[in-house]
């Protein structure tokens, strides 16, 4: 009893200056110089706000974040089409994005060394699964990645019954599978099962 009495009376000082008048409240802004904000909107997301909300790409965006290229998802003028390996496919490689390819020979590097080319190896991977065209056509024909001299053939899949869309319909680079398709402003992402090797041709 005596502890809630005295909640109660240290209490009603609080409530009681909560309570101002009227006329003793003063608004923050009585004049605003300049034109009213309006927020900025687009009728669809970029290609990186669709990364940003895709659980299943983080990895692959975590590591694009680090490279100059992805200034890219987020360019409402740029048009580009975007190959993103789920997560499940990255954990899976043998060699990580930033580890590049094995070499036969084990070399001693500086600190400075072995960071310069870790992201040189980040911008091989990422650009490997970047092709600038869009809208992408899956045809027979190779499309040129970011990374040169490395491209991109699309090979249809076997007892093909022709439903689903196109994209459905066709393995990449080893029959790697496109599982999804999100439209951007800037570009259409396909999920895919396997990562793009940096290999070139």
């Amino acid at each position: 009893m005596r502890i809630s009495l005295a909640i109660s009376l240290l209490l009603v000082p609080v409530f009681s200056s909560a309570k101002a008048s009227m006329g003793d409240q003063i608004p923050v802004f009585l004049d605003t110089p300049g034109p009213a904000y309006v927020p900025q909107t687009t009728p669809q997301p970029t290609l990186a706000d669709l990364l940003t909300i895709e659980p299943s790409a983080s990895i692959f965006y975590s590591y694009a974040r680090e490279i100059e290229l992805s200034q890219l998802f987020s360019d409402k003028d740029s048009k580009i089409t975007l190959f993103v390996p789920t997560n499940k496919a990255v954990m899976a490689l043998a060699r990580k994005p930033h580890e590049g390819p094995q070499l036969d020979v084990e070399i001693e590097m500086t600190e400075e060394q072995y960071e310069k080319r870790t992201k040189r190896n980040v911008e091989r991977w990422v650009s490997a699964h970047v092709v600038p065209e869009y809208p992408l056509s899956f045809d027979s024909n190779s499309h040129k990645t970011a990374l040169n001299r490395k491209s991109l053939t699309f090979t249809p899949v076997a007892k093909n019954d022709g439903k689903g869309p196109e994209w459905s319909r066709v393995t990449l680079e080893d029959g790697i599978k496109i599982i999804g398709k999100k439209e951007a402003l800037n570009g259409d992402l396909y999920l895919i099962d396997g990562a793009i090797s940096v290999a070139v041709s």
